[in-house]
Order: structure tokens, then C-alpha cells, then sequence
């Protein structure tokens, strides 16, 4: 029996560009933001920075204006692992609240953005996809994600500048402009380096493997993506994924020059 559902029809079509979803069914993820459609952010704050509280217990997106924000609810019986969240083809894993809620600042860029969340076993999707037409919103130009794959561990995401300027937990804001938006303690990430106007030159990612709670011996793998010149005909992405086997354990992933 086929049921119709008012303002959620679904349209599944089975061919090669779908192919990697498990199946197309409807779906009770639902992202409340952002909204589809067409804005102007135009007199909204654009910050990448993120407040934090110590000892921090998740993403912190209190304060934060809507129009910088992911939030949604996944209806899944599995919370015991994270959902997927997908930002303009950057994935990281997405951490649930155990009523399935979840909440995530993010700062878009001008022009066409898309958002999509995944349950835990990937059988509800959830696409979001809107253009903000406020051409005077500072983009970012670089853009550095680190996520990782295991809970209640805490990594660290560092990017040294060509001018030697060193963004970390302990050191957020540069005077460049870049800016780490939030400092995970909690597992899954991710953290977010970013700058709108990044100075030429070579750049280093290191990540830190600060603490794992009580099991020390976890393994845990980071992901790292590089984004350049996002939102652009020249953007690039670049993705690695570095495995880390003990806290204190500091390792270079990538030196790359920009542009």
C-alpha cells in the first residue's frame, strides 16, 4: 500500500546517481535549520568563533544566530552511534542527543550552500540546499575540518600560517583572521579552522591526540579536509584520513600552499 503524506512526497529513482544510498523510503530526520530557498544574511554576524564552556560536554551552539546554525532531529533507535553530516560535499560524523536532537554552528559561505544528514545505519536522508544572496558576506577562502571516528576522545586541530601565526584551542582567533570556531573535548569533532582572507604561503595541519577518557589504548582515526577557494569555479578538496594509537601523539598531516 503506497500512503501520501502532505508536503513530504518523496521521490525515489533508482539509477546510477543514487546508487550508493541503501534505499530511498520516507524518511523522520528532519532539519529544522537551515532553511531551503533563497536569503540575505545581510546584517547578520559572521564570525567563525563559537563560545565554549569548560568542561565542555558537546558542540556548544548557544547564542547562536539561525542563519549560522544545523539543527534537527534524527528518529533512530541507534544513539550509540554518530549520524552523518555533509556540508557542501564535506562529510563529518554528527554527534545525537539522546532524543535524537542535534545542533551544530556553521558559518556559510555566500552563494549556493547544501546540507545533508544521515541516521547512524544511513537508511534516512535529509537534503537542505539554499542560496544566500548577500554578495558582501565575508566567505571563507580556506577552510580546514577535522573529524574523527571515535566517542569520548579528545582531538586537536592546529594550522600554523605562512606568517607563523598558530591557531589552536589555546590560541583561537590570529590576527590574520583565521579562527578555530569550537574546541570538541568529546569525541567525533569536528573542529573547524577558517579564514576569509588567508595569507599566501605554506601551511601546516597537525592534529593532537589530547586524551581518550579512560580507555587509552583506543584507536581513533582522524579525518582532515582542506577546502580552498569555497563556493568558487576554482574550489578544491582535499581529504586524508591519519590513524592515531595513544594520547600525546602529535602528527603532521599535510603542508600545502595556498592559493
Amino acid at each position: 500500500m503506497i500512503k501520501f503524506y502532505p508536503n513530504r512526497i518523496i521521490v525515489c529513482m533508482v539509477n546510477s546517481l543514487l546508487a550508493a544510498l541503501p534505499f530511498c523510503a520516507m524518511a523522520d530526520t528532519s532539519v529544522e535549520l537551515p532553511r531551503g530557498g533563497w536569503r540575505n544574511s545581510g546584517g547578520e554576524a559572521a564570525g567563525f568563533k563559537q563560545p565554549v564552556h569548560y568542561p565542555a560536554v558537546s558542540v556548544n551552539a548557544e547564542g547562536q544566530n539561525e542563519m549560522a546554525l544545523i539543527k534537527g532531529r534524527i528518529s533512530t533507535s541507534n544513539k550509540k552511534k554518530p549520524g552523518k553530516l555533509i556540508v557542501n560535499g564535506a562529510a563529518m560524523p554528527l554527534s545525537i542527543g539522546e532524543g535524537g536532537e542535534f545542533s551544530r554552528p556553521y558559518s556559510f559561505s555566500s552563494g549556493s550552500n547544501n546540507v545533508e544528514v544521515r541516521s547512524p545505519d544511513g537508511s534516512e536522508v535529509k537534503r537542505v540546499q539554499f542560496f544566500d544572496t548577500n554578495t558582501s558576506r565575508p566567505n571563507a577562502r580556506l577552510r580546514v575540518v577535522l573529524s574523527w571516528d571515535s566517542d569520548g576522545t579528545d582531538l586537536d586541530l592546529h594550522v600554523v600560517s605562512p606568517d607563523g601565526q598558530h591557531v589552536f584551542y589555546g590560541n583561537r582567533v590570529v590576527q590574520n583572521g583565521g579562527a578555530l570556531d569550537v574546541d570538541v573535548t568529546t569525541g567525533y569533532g569536528p573542529e573547524i579552522y577558517a579564514n576569509t582572507a588567508p595569507p599566501k604561503g605554506s601551511y601546516h595541519v597537525y592534529v593532537n591526540y589530547y586524551g581518550s577518557g579512560g580507555d587509552e589504548k583506543n584507536l581513533t582515526i582522524a579525518k582532515v579536509a582542506i577546502i580552498s577557494q569555497e563556493g568558487t569555479l576554482s574550489e578544491k578538496q582535499q581529504s586524508f584520513q591519519v590513524p592515531l594509537r595513544k594520547p600525546g601523539e602529535l602528527t603532521l598531516v599535510k603542508s600545502f600552499t595556498y592559493p
